[in-house]
């Protein structure tokens, strides 16, 4: 390359003269000058932008969107709040007890409470979805109590567990 003169540059001059353009000429500030140009305007003016009080709960609530906290707070929020959602009695035999890649699964107190929550699925899924939109819920999964084991037990032996043995 040459420069204005038609002499040969060198590289090492095309890449500092490359980075004043981009930089600045940073040889005329002083430490306490560059510092105080990185700070962000009205930072460090008494009625600077951005140096008004604000409510506690406006400063949460933007911290735990910058942070990415709103999903497990929304999904906390709906466990808490069930008995609002499905109302008291329907609570009193069903609990949730996981959110699982955007599925809520209810453990219910007998098989008739699961068949009778799986007929109410769809008022529950637009009362989660009005209520707690950031959750994530996609759909919900009613789970009945479990089967007896016959694997525990003095009286237990290694096999298949109980079975049909007429004929």
């Amino acid at each position: 390359m040459k420069d204005q003169s038609g002499e040969e540059e060198s590289e090492s001059r095309v890449v500092y003269e490359r980075f004043r353009r981009v930089f600045g000429d940073g040889s005329s500030r002083s430490s306490d000058a560059r510092k105080r140009t990185k700070r962000e305007p009205g930072s460090s003016a008494p009625f600077g932008s951005g140096r008004d009080p604000e409510g506690l709960g406006s400063v949460v609530d933007a911290l735990t969107v910058r942070l990415g906290w709103n999903s497990p707070l929304a999904q906390s929020e709906l466990l808490a709040s069930w008995a609002e959602i499905a109302g008291i009695e329907t609570a009193e035999h069903s609990t949730p007890i996981a959110i699982d890649e955007g599925v809520l699964s209810v453990k219910c107190d007998s098989t008739a409470w699961a068949t009778q929550l799986r007929l109410m699925r769809v008022q529950l899924m637009t009362s989660i979805a009005a209520r707690y939109p950031d959750a994530g819920i996609q759909s919900v999964r009613f789970e009945g109590p479990g089967a007896p084991s016959w694997k525990r037990g003095p009286r237990s032996i290694p096999g298949r567990g109980p079975r049909d043995t007429y004929g």
